[in-house]
């Protein structure tokens, strides 16, 4: 009976994606006009590292809300991963987010303590940031779905997202070696690298948000002499391969 009924739930998740469609709330990617809610997003993923897929949902409903969202898996690969931010469009730290490892459960419900519940008013609207993680070397299309609701009621608006992504045959190379020194520091730090000649690096907080994006030589000298102390992760992009971080601790 158990196994009937989660076979039922999810066919009727799966087909009724158009009925939480509410009038009043618009689902766009940002940047974009095109109201996309009840509907479905459908792209190619960009590569086999982490990437985020940034959606407005916007209050026009007449009344102010404190919406939490749902991630329903209806087919994900074996070996994929996936995060999700969630906050006000005026919050700078881009919200509370989560990690594949919290978000563990299938459906899966952001947080309604009165701790990260935030209020959208009519007009404003809240950013919705999925990251999703293909895994290296498994190919095929992800199928998600995001609700939106108030906390206890039911669905008020979905969108879907569709990730196609093909696996790369390229051999694994040699590991790369980071030295950042000094580390802690206070008025910069010296990034030098081997196995690769060039990467992007983004510089993140605790929070989540990016404080710093430059493209680098195998060598590179960065001012950090106006940051506030705390650590920060330094994400290093390189072409054909993983992306990888690490850890610095900033004390000014």
């Amino acid at each position: 009976m158990k196994k009937f009924t989660h076979i039922l739930f999810t066919a009727l998740i799966i087909a009724s994606a158009n009925l939480f469609a509410q009038d009043g709330i618009i689902i766009s990617l940002e940047g974009q006009t095109a109201d996309i809610s009840g509907g479905t997003h459908t792209m190619t993923a960009p590569g086999n590292t982490v990437f985020d897929v940034p959606f407005h949902v916007e209050n026009q409903t007449g009344q102010a809300h404190q919406w939490v969202v749902t991630r329903y898996k209806i087919n994900v690969p074996s070996g994929w991963a996936d995060g999700l931010c969630w906050g006000h469009s005026t919050d700078q730290f881009g919200g509370t987010c989560y990690s594949s490892a919290q978000m563990n459960g299938n459906p899966w419900t952001s947080s309604a303590s009165q701790s990260v519940l935030f209020t959208i008013n009519n007009g404003e609207y809240g950013k919705m940031k999925p990251q999703i993680n293909p895994d290296d070397f498994t190919s095929g299309q992800a199928h998600y779905r995001y609700y939106v609701s108030d906390p206890g009621s039911g669905y008020s608006d979905s969108v879907d997202l569709v990730v196609d992504f093909t696996a790369s045959l390229t051999q694994i190379k040699d590991p790369v070696s980071v030295s950042i020194v000094p580390n802690p520091a206070s008025d910069y730090i010296q990034i030098s690298m081997t196995g690769i000649e060039s990467a992007s690096l983004k510089m993140v907080d605790v929070f989540g948000s990016t404080v710093l994006k430059e493209n680098i030589g195998s060598s590179k000298k960065l001012n950090v002499s106006d940051f506030n102390s705390g650590i920060y992760f330094l994400v290093f992009d390189v072409p054909g391969r993983k992306s990888f971080t690490r850890k610095v601790i900033i004390r000014n």
